[in-house]
């Protein structure tokens, strides 16, 4: 008997896009640079702000799983990269601005730097006016110097790490799992601090992308 074959099954085109396209890397990597270099560019051509305020607004109306699709696998010293973690920022803030607030404050105190003055908070700074704060680096980055707002979110970060990790040391006696906490977080925030600096000397140097 001869072997019987299945007809091969029909897709739309698609679908047939659906399966090629959407876990491409080079494809997904394309759609974040370009995306991010478009909004840049369509944002600071609004120079009423509008554009503007509508992005930093964007997270707390729509969350950041959208921003999330587009540039959170990009490569952290790049345009969607930086963008991302600036987003990602203002997330934190918005999310628990009272811890941010205290680990803004100990960092400054502990730091021996003049990241808080580049960072820009008041002394000292309330949870609202972190929140401000933050609200204005972002905007800044689609309004003013790109590189500038980068130096401010780089200091910032700065800033927190130290923070955190003065409380870790405070939590550890008798928090331990606390003080893991803060830790994770310092390292993250110096992660952060590291590849925003990075991305303001290659913007300043034409070389973001």
């Amino acid at each position: 008997m001869p072997e019987q074959f299945s007809r091969p099954v029909r897709r739309p085109t698609s679908a047939f896009d659906n399966i090629v396209g959407s876990h491409d890397p080079a494809e997904e990597s394309r759609i974040a640079h370009a995306t991010a270099s478009a909004l840049l560019t369509r944002v600071r051509a609004d120079q009423s702000g509008v554009s503007a305020d509508r992005l930093v607004a964007f997270t707390d109306e729509h969350g950041i799983d959208e921003i999330a699709e587009l540039w959170s696998k990009s490569p952290s010293r790049t345009l969607p990269g930086a963008l991302w973690r600036l987003y990602l920022l203002q997330l934190a803030i918005h999310g628990d601005p009272h811890t941010a607030a205290l680990l803004y404050e100990r960092g400054r105190v502990e730091l021996p730097s003049v990241d808080a003055a580049i960072a820009g908070a008041p002394v000292p700074a309330n949870p609202d006016e972190l929140v401000a704060l933050i609200d204005a680096i972002l905007r800044g980055a689609f309004r003013g110097d790109f590189a500038v707002a980068l130096d401010r979110a780089a200091a910032f970060c700065r800033v927190q790490a130290s923070g955190a990790t003065h409380t870790a040391d405070d939590y550890e006696p008798t928090e331990p799992s606390r003080a893991t906490e803060l830790t994770t977080r310092a390292l993250r925030l110096s992660s952060y601090a590291q590849d925003l600096s990075a991305s303001a000397v290659l913007w300043r140097m034409d070389a973001l992308s």
